[in-house]
């Protein structure tokens, strides 16, 4: 599946953000926050349906893991960008990559692949307006992505790992600027 209007899941080997997942038994949207014991970054999250997810990309540094243009203010402004070797390893404790089912879950959540996009949105980040709301606190940001060597997507996309595999390689979701779709 793979089209710049919506939240599009592809097997790929680019680098991505990491949004990670833990399951929670609430249906409703609830707004907490994490500590990551291994580096005391404290993060935001939102409970989604059953899931609860971060609402902020992780930002451990580890090996295979990049700032945006190698500009260490990127990982303050969006988290680092990982390998998927390296996403899968940066996990905090309790916390996991989450599948392409938990993706399609909560993209069905927030309104479906004709709306999540805005519903799940960091509102005012976008190079393009087309009226976040951030209704579920995701606040999903245009991260990019980038391997330590290039970089692409600043201000207009956002990529994540899931941990399912296709093949030799791992579904990516995206989720483009041009569009209010997921």
């Amino acid at each position: 599946l793979s089209a710049s209007s919506q939240f599009s899941s592809s097997a790929t080997t680019s680098d991505a953000p990491l949004i990670l997942s833990s399951s929670a038994p609430n249906e409703t949207k609830l707004l907490g926050s994490m500590t990551d014991s291994r580096d005391g970054q404290t993060y935001r999250t939102t409970t989604i349906g059953s899931q609860v997810w971060m609402a902020e990309n992780l930002n451990y540094a580890t090996t295979n893991s990049y700032c945006y243009n190698d500009i260490e203010s990127n990982c303050i402004k969006y988290g680092h960008l990982y390998t998927f070797e390296a996403a899968l390893g940066a996990c905090p404790n309790g916390w996991h990559l989450p599948t392409l089912e938990e993706f399609e879950t909560l993209i069905t959540i927030a309104g479906g692949e004709m709306y999540a996009g805005i519903q799940l949105k960091s509102v005012g980040a976008w190079e393009t307006d087309w009226g976040e709301s951030d209704v579920y606190s995701f606040s999903v940001l245009p991260a990019g992505g980038g391997n330590g060597v290039s970089y692409r997507g600043e201000g207009t996309k956002a990529y994540f790992w899931t941990s399912t595999k296709y093949a030799d390689l791992a579904y990516c979701i995206t989720l483009p600027d041009e569009s209010t779709s997921a």
